[in-house]
């Protein structure tokens, strides 16, 4: 059974209180001199006078990083930041930031609301909340929303607690921003898009990995390549491949497209596209609900783009792992950065401007047993630019 706060804030000073007992009879067993003695005797004294209020800010601390350098501050806690009735939680979190955080020539609080999921969403959130807070020239306080949070009773405790601008996290958290009052700032992350028809102009960053970014490293790996070739929902993603073939043709490709609005003519478009290919093509494969869908489209790309050999490359993480040349994804750190800096651009005027950014914050996974088959050597000091390899060593 898990521990609760109390018996942890007994347990943890009589824990330190045996720790350092035992690293007295250890200093003398060892004929440490008196001076020694005197010293850890002040580090106890030191040690324990602080003992019970730190328990209260960090029994439910997060983990450390193991690049984390001690100088760094801890985050607040995820299970801290789960708390079912939120008011207590959001009040204590406000305060533990407030003691570290630079006053700033803006006032107000920063208010990050996300949704109360499970693993491995709350992981992912966690990652972007430690970067916000790294980053943010506010006072930060998190907030996890469920489904019978409701905007009135957000917007009064964002009012109390003094927030100016909120980011919120998820289509969840986006839905609900879209109610708060006027005059709060919104900036959005961790959706793949803002449909115009939802809510009030916003600012933020998108999941969805820029063009630019993907046939910049396709041709970096791929110099010979030519065109690429892509099948997607117009009703999803006509935005984007405007923006795909200014990103292509600035790399000197031909971007290739395919429309598709169901499934079966998703897969009627993928078999006519790689019987089409050649050896100068590849295939991209971004979000999209309607053509990249897992059940059947995936295993039809994985066996054509095999037996063809014909690449291809993804906005999707997992599609690396299961045979994709290499895929960009969200580097969550690096974007609650650039969330943090878009949301004291909005609250002071500055920085970007309304609209939702394609992502640029990205880490990059490669499939060494797929870029051997196309016949494309990845030496080891190569393989270092990369941040996930497949198969895994």
């Amino acid at each position: 059974m898990r521990p609760d706060l109390y018996s942890l804030t007994l347990a943890k000073p009589v824990l330190r209180a045996l720790r350092f007992c035992c690293a007295g009879m250890l200093l003398l067993a060892c004929g440490a001199n008196m001076a020694q003695a005197q010293a850890w005797q002040a580090d106890y004294a030191e040690s324990t006078a602080h003992a019970f209020p730190e328990i209260a800010m960090l029994q439910n601390q997060a983990s450390q990083t193991i690049h984390q350098t001690v100088n760094q501050p801890p985050a607040i806690a995820q299970e801290l930041r789960i708390g079912r009735t939120y008011g207590e939680y959001l009040v204590f979190a406000d305060a533990v930031n407030q003691a570290r955080r630079p006053d700033s020539s803006a006032t107000g609080s920063l208010a990050v609301i996300y949704p109360d999921l499970g693993e491995p969403y709350r992981s992912i959130f966690a990652k972007i909340i430690e970067g916000i807070e790294e980053k943010s020239k506010l006072p930060v306080i998190s907030i996890p929303i469920g489904q019978k949070l409701e905007a009135n009773e957000l917007n009064a405790q964002l009012k109390r607690s003094g927030v100016k601008v909120v980011i919120a996290l998820g289509r969840q958290g986006m839905k609900l921003a879209s109610s708060l009052d006027r005059e709060i700032a919104i900036v959005v992350g961790g959706v793949l898009s803002v449909p115009e028809n939802e809510g009030r102009a916003m600012t933020g960053v998108s999941l969805m990995p820029d063009p630019a970014l993907l046939f910049s490293r396709l041709k970096s790996m791929l110099p010979n390549v030519k065109r690429v070739i892509v099948v997607y929902d117009p009703r999803n993603n006509e935005w984007l491949i405007k923006l795909a073939r200014d990103a292509a043709k600035a790399q000197g490709l031909e971007l290739v497209t395919y429309e598709a609005k169901d499934l079966a003519t998703a897969a009627h478009q993928y078999e006519n596209a790689f019987a089409n290919a050649d050896k100068r093509d590849a295939l991209w494969l971004p979000h999209d609900a309607t053509t990249v869908e897992e059940g059947s489209i995936i295993p039809l790309v994985l066996r054509e783009s095999w037996s063809r050999g014909i690449p291809f490359f993804s906005s999707s993480f997992l599609h690396a792992k299961k045979g994709a040349l290499f895929a960009l994804y969200p580097n969550n750190l690096e974007l609650g950065h650039s969330l943090a800096q878009a949301a004291y651009g909005a609250l002071t005027g500055d920085g970007r401007k309304s609209g939702v950014s394609l992502l640029r914050e990205v880490l990059v996974a490669v499939n060494l047993r797929t870029a051997s088959h196309i016949g494309l050597n990845i030496d080891y000091q190569s393989q270092r630019s990369f941040d996930s390899i497949f198969p895994e060593p």
